[in-house]
């Protein structure tokens, strides 16, 4: 992307890497003597950076938690120096490179603080321009390739910042049963609350919901109504603008596109939940009191939203106009992927009465869930990890011990040991202890598999191997504590909107 003066982002950031190349060169020696006295003042800098910009954001969260209605129309001159460093250090330092092949740790060595100052610089005087993102593929659980975009680094500097100022104020918007990519809210939360809202109220029907190809379908005319309502900085509003027509290199060539918003951009997810707070929730809400007869709860994570009702009339009310909703703003349900279910404490029941089988499960977050009971007879929604995610897993780390078949049994076991932490460390949540010994299982098997091929006189035995893996690999156990004992305390007043209903949540969980 060109400059007004024709230079690009590549060509300055390669400038100053040439110019800084041979003084870097002639001061190696003077830079380790002052190392000690430079990581000092460098790292008093980055804490007053850090509580002048946290005061910065609590000023504007404060008036936007007074006046849910107010335009902001000077929002700018926050992103100042002191929040693109912060910004800076906040990324990985091993995350992807962009088009223009600038890494995190060349983006330091050359001059960090020249070229924040230079970056700012474009930002204010409005010649700033982002490169487009490069494309790369990864795998899909179904099989097919999920589209990502990876941004240049200083691209993700500027996004992360707009971000952070405009999470200030959204986070006062969005309603609690927003959960996906929101600052202290993660998978388990919405888990959680889902669980919880299904055991304590009266949910006798599941509606499963995907949005079709929603990162790809999003009207940009509408996102920018949408942000429009809150944000009255036309500057804010342009550079949202460069960055969805920047456009996607790919096999060489620039794609640009009217809709969508590139899926792994930084500023995708927030720009999503603005979509759908204004497509989705707050007409959700509504329905909610204005429409139904019965209860109905509400958990939405991004794209993904379950919603749990009382009556199967409102269920199926509710699905015909959540369809004709979603179409007036370019969207649309996934066919397949959209489901309503017979489930909850009387499901079983009433369907044995009718002469059906078990209620029907569904996923949400990588998990089953399923309508069970405890051993004390009591209804308990159950999860499991699901069983095709976790063959997909296991295949990738077949194919990654491969690889790593000569490496010696420390190096395969501290890897191995990483991997699988990984996996329990969001898998390890109650009733799915027998999905974590599976797992377990099959890893160890691939490990002996692995070493047994490496030679033909190998003799890596059962019990050998499961020696081996009680010293490098976790055990499996429970990580995560009930839903009801993590949601009580991080709901512990009151909730309007945690489960769509007036909701009053204490420590014993749900009233």
């Amino acid at each position: 992307m060109m400059y007004e003066n024709g230079k690009s982002d590549s060509a300055i950031v390669a400038k100053k890497l040439a110019n800084e190349a041979k003084r870097f060169a002639e001061e190696l020696v003077e830079r380790r003597a002052e190392a000690k006295g430079n990581a000092l003042q460098q790292s008093t800098r980055r804490t007053q950076s850090r509580g002048s910009v946290t005061q910065a954001l609590e000023r504007i969260r404060q008036r936007a938690r007074e006046d849910r209605k107010e335009k902001f129309t000077a929002l700018l001159h926050h992103i100042n120096l002191e929040l693109l460093e912060a910004e800076f250090y906040a990324l990985k330092g091993n995350a992807a490179a962009g088009v223009d092949g600038t890494t995190w740790k060349d983006y330091e060595a050359a001059d960090l603080r020249g070229n924040l100052q230079a970056l700012h610089t474009r930002i204010h005087q409005g010649t700033y321009r982002p490169l487009p993102s490069r494309r790369v593929y990864i795998p899909k659980p179904d099989g097919r390739q999920r589209p990502i975009a990876v941004a240049a680094l200083e691209d993700k500097i500027i996004q992360r910042a707009v971000a952070t100022v405009l999470n200030a104020i959204y986070e006062e918007d969005f309603l609690g049963f927003s959960y996906g990519f929101r600052p202290g809210r993660g998978a388990h939360d919405a888990m959680d609350a889902l669980v919880v809202g299904i055991e304590s109220r009266k949910v006798n029907f599941i509606l499963d919901a995907d949005i079709r190809s929603f990162f790809d379908t999003v009207d940009q005319k509408w996102l920018i109504r949408f942000v429009e309502h809150r944000i009255g900085d036309k500057r804010i509003i342009r550079l949202i603008q460069k960055w969805l027509r920047a456009g996607v290199l790919e096999d060489g060539q620039v794609r640009e596109s009217e809709i969508g918003t590139a899926q792994g951009a930084v500023i995708s997810p927030l720009l999503a939940n603005i979509y759908l707070h204004y497509v989705l929730d707050l007409w959700a809400e509504r329905w909610r009191r204005r429409d139904a007869a019965g209860e109905v709860i509400f958990v939405r994570y991004a794209d993904d939203f379950i919603v749990g009702f009382e009556r199967e009339g409102d269920a199926r009310r509710f699905l015909e106009m959540l369809r004709d909703r979603l179409g007036k703003f370019g969207l649309s349900l996934h066919p397949e992927k959209t489901r309503l279910i017979e489930f909850g404490r009387f499901a079983d029941d009433n369907r044995k009465r009718r002469g059906l089988g078990k209620p029907e499960t569904f996923d949400f977050l990588g998990m089953t869930f399923i309508s069970g009971k405890t051993r004390q007879g009591k209804y308990q929604v159950k999860r499991k990890s699901r069983s095709d995610r976790m063959r997909i897993k296991l295949k990738e780390i077949k194919q990654e011990l491969r690889r790593r078949m000569h490496q010696s049994i420390p190096e395969q076991g501290k890897w191995l040991g990483c991997v699988v932490t990984g996996y329990f460390n969001y898998h390890a949540v109650p009733t799915n202890s027998k999905s974590l010994a599976t797992f377990s299982f099959h890893v160890t098997a691939l490990w002996r598999q692995t070493l047994r091929r490496r030679s033909q006189k190998d003799r890596t035995t059962w019990a050998k191997i499961g020696a081996m893996a009680r010293d490098f690999l976790p055990k499996p156990h429970i990580l995560h504590p009930w839903p009801d004992k993590r949601f009580a305390v991080t709901h512990p007043r009151w909730e309007p909107y945690a489960l769509i209903g007036h909701v009053r949540f204490c420590a014993g969980g749900a009233q």
